[in-house]
């Protein structure tokens, strides 16, 4: 079976921290056939494991490296990996994303109120700029 997944089968699946829901969701991905992860799920998944499960950003990125590399996850590899590159320097997972596809889509600088989110942008050598 070919399947998208909300991102509650994802948290659901990482933290099993419900035991029928835990196991239903790990069985899906273990038999699926095509795993398609969204974007949008993998923010809300990053946040979700570091912000509410208090994980740290190293597990986290640990996590989303695991479905990544899984041989049946289907997922925006290039926007995933900016979103690590930018978790793994110390920033959000989403901002890397933010940052990747408003480049694809023919932003050329990032504009944030968020200082650290510019700062990390600026000393990966992406265009980006503080509004203040």
């Amino acid at each position: 079976m070919k399947v998208s997944v909300d991102t509650n089968i994802l948290v659901r699946a990482v933290l099993q921290d419900d035991a029928e829901q835990g196991k239903s969701a790990a069985k899906l991905l273990k038999e699926a056939s095509l795993i398609a992860v969204s974007l949008s799920s993998l923010c809300e998944l990053a946040w979700i494991l570091h912000r509410g499960a208090k994980l740290s950003k190293e597990d986290v990125a640990q996590t989303v490296h695991d479905l990544l590399n899984a041989g049946n996850v289907a997922m925006n590899r290039p926007a995933v990996e900016a979103g690590l590159e930018m978790l793994e320097a110390g920033g959000d997972f989403a901002d890397g994303v933010i940052a990747h596809e408003g480049a694809w889509l023919g932003g050329e600088t990032v504009v944030s109120f968020d200082k650290q989110a510019v700062e990390l942008l600026v000393r990966q050598g992406q265009p980006a700029r503080l509004l203040a």
